[in-house]
């Protein structure tokens, strides 16, 4: 690959692949596939993220959210960067115009937006395409598996002064994201909550009663493990705090991500070593977790001190 700014003296420009060879998984994934072969394409033409971005009357920053899949895509934009970067094939061109649209299609949380700041509308698409979705939470049980009740309540607590009409549709928002997990192929869902979560009485004792309740049936499905970091355990892997890992079908070829959600944003990565720092953690705090019958056993045990 040629350094920034030196155009590449023999490598070919490589050919876009078939629209028909992108899976798809919804348009946040499509716009992380084509942001990637637009960021190929301009490193083996050798153009630097300030020319590109200067060409589609931009700046880099705007080329870096282009090619991170971190916004949408203007078909004057992408034929504009293809004329750059020596893409003139009328059939590659084609097929890259044909993915464009696919991947400013609409989601079905679009119709949230109002609700959904921009760093979260992110996850929820990319949680909707995810083939194995691992989360630790220290504080809450998980969103995709919190019941009605326990959504409503926790949903109050972070917007205390929405309207009635507002809460209601987050919940509704929440209910719809956990879907996925009965779709007819539907994600693996490796959750690790913290006792603290589980005994937190949250809502009171009938919602978290019901709520151990449904962690007890739901882990009864395949593609869903549940496992409980005990008191006793002292400290443990997750001490920094809540996070997941997104991980996609192979030959989506989106990379693995992490998912930090904080107050008022969030931080994604996927660069390979923090990917990987955060994936030790994770098998380390599988491990140090009791196992998934031992947690069956630790809920049933927690659904009988919250009593009838």
């Amino acid at each position: 690959m040629a350094p920034e700014g030196e155009p590449a003296a023999t490598d070919p420009v490589p050919a876009v692949r078939s629209i028909r060879d992108v899976p798809g998984g919804g348009p946040t994934v499509l716009r992380i596939v084509l942001g990637q072969q637009l960021r190929a394409l301009r490193e083996r033409a050798g153009v630097t993220r300030e020319a590109a971005g200067h060409r589609i009357r931009g700046s880099h920053a705007k080329i870096s959210r282009l090619e991170n899949g971190r916004t949408g895509f203007k078909e004057r934009d992408v034929a504009d960067l293809l004329s750059l970067y020596g893409v003139h094939d009328a059939d590659e061109r084609a097929q890259m115009f044909a993915l464009t649209l696919r991947a400013n299609a609409p989601g079905w949380w679009h119709r949230y937006s109002d609700l959904l700041p921009p760093w979260f509308e992110t996850y929820v698409g990319l949680e909707q395409a995810a083939a194995q979705i691992r989360t630790y939470e220290p504080q809450f049980v998980p969103g995709l598996l919190q019941t009605e009740a326990m959504v409503r309540h926790v949903t109050a607590l972070g917007h205390g002064s929405m309207s009635d009409e507002e809460l209601e549709r987050r919940v509704e928002l929440r209910l719809r994201r956990q879907r996925v997990l009965d779709a007819e192929d539907p994600p693996t869902l490796w959750a690790v909550i913290d006792e603290a979560a589980l005994r937190r009485l949250t809502g009171g004792a009938g919602v978290m009663r019901a709520q151990v309740d449904h962690l007890l049936e739901v882990s009864d499905r395949r593609h869903v493990v549940v496992q409980m970091v005990p008191f006793h355990l002292g400290g443990h892997a997750g001490a920094g705090g809540p996070f997941s890992i997104l991980r996609f079908a192979r030959e989506s070829e989106v990379p693995d991500v992490v998912y930090l959600e904080q107050l008022t944003s969030a931080l994604y990565l996927d660069k390979r070593s923090d990917v990987d720092d955060y994936l030790a953690t994770m098998e380390l705090l599988c491990v140090q977790a009791l196992p998934p019958h031992a947690t069956r056993d630790a809920l049933v045990a927690l659904r009988d001190d919250l009593g009838e």
